[in-house]
């Protein structure tokens, strides 16, 4: 059987919910995971039905659906442009009310920051949103990265969390989103700032440092700061450190500066191998906050 019109047989008589059970009515895992394997073939009529569906599976324990399915369905949906723009502004709204929902076992909000990633992906390739929707996402993004304290990343028999980097990759496609301006990009750094020294005493291991570096690299090559300003904003993140006493004696100031060298250093790397003269001359910005670090 044809993989459209087998899938046309699983979704007759499903009746679209705003919180539909994941496996959605009439499939399972393992007709999901054969859509997975048909590169996610649906019928014109049916797939915007299965992707608001597979939206409740992307807090699903399952890495296999969470992850395997319900992201990469939606990922390459989007990407092959086979989801109108009222049907994105709709997955939009729905995965913005899942960042405000309880998340108990820390799957639902990363993966939705890692959707609405996909979402502003599809705005920058062409424009859709409106500016004051687009504006309404900066804010949202900045604010949910600011506030990710569940850091963590993978687990053998869990999978992926990997809020920071689920949020860094969602301001990068804001960030690289020609319609962005220098205002909301200094919204998206100061949350990039915020967690490239976090508060908490938590060392990354997980390459976050260099995901919230890569807003940093093209911001810079969009020329949205100046050298001067990049220098001013560099030299603000050794203090985050926290009080000199604690060099070298806090296990607290041994995680963050653990985590400010890993960006920095991603930082450079990027500029030093890029060869555009914009993300360059981030360089000595950088050195100078890397000579500023105790």
């Amino acid at each position: 059987m044809r993989i459209a019109s087998w899938w046309l047989c699983c979704l007759c008589g499903l009746v679209p919910m705003a919180h539909a059970a994941c496996p959605p009515e009439g499939t399972d895992a393992s007709s999901l995971q054969l859509l997975r394997e048909q590169k996610f073939a649906v019928p014109d009529d049916t797939r915007a039905t299965l992707a608001t569906e597979l939206l409740d599976c992307l807090d699903n324990p399952d890495p296999a659906l969470r992850d395997g399915v319900a992201y990469e369905g939606l990922s390459a949906w989007l990407r092959a442009d086979q989801l109108n723009a009222g049907q994105r502004r709709a997955m939009r709204d729905r995965l913005y009310a899942m960042l405000e929902e309880p998340d108990a076992d820390g799957f639902r909000t990363p993966f939705a920051a890692l959707v609405l990633s996909e979402i502003a992906r599809t705005d920058r390739i062409e424009p859709w949103m409106s500016a004051r929707e687009r504006n309404d996402m900066v804010k949202r993004a900045s604010a949910y990265l600011s506030a990710v304290r569940d850091y963590r990343g993978y687990d053998d028999t869990e999978g992926w969390r990997h809020g920071v980097a689920h949020g860094a990759d969602w301001l990068l496609q804001l960030t690289l989103n020609e319609q962005v301006e220098r205002k909301q990009a200094d919204a998206m750094l100061a949350a990039v700032a915020s967690q490239a020294v976090p508060e908490s005493a938590h060392a990354y291991v997980f390459g976050e440092p260099g995901r919230l570096a890569r807003p940093v690299i093209h911001a810079a090559r969009r020329g949205l700061l100046t050298e001067v300003e990049w220098t001013v904003w560099f030299s603000a993140l050794p203090p985050r450190l926290g009080e000199a006493k604690s060099a070298y004696a806090d296990s607290a100031w041994l995680a963050r500066r653990h985590d400010l060298m890993a960006f920095l250093m991603s930082v450079y790397l990027e500029a030093d191998q890029s060869a555009d003269a914009n993300i360059r001359a981030l360089k000595p910005a950088v050195v100078n906050a890397l000579k500023a670090v105790p």
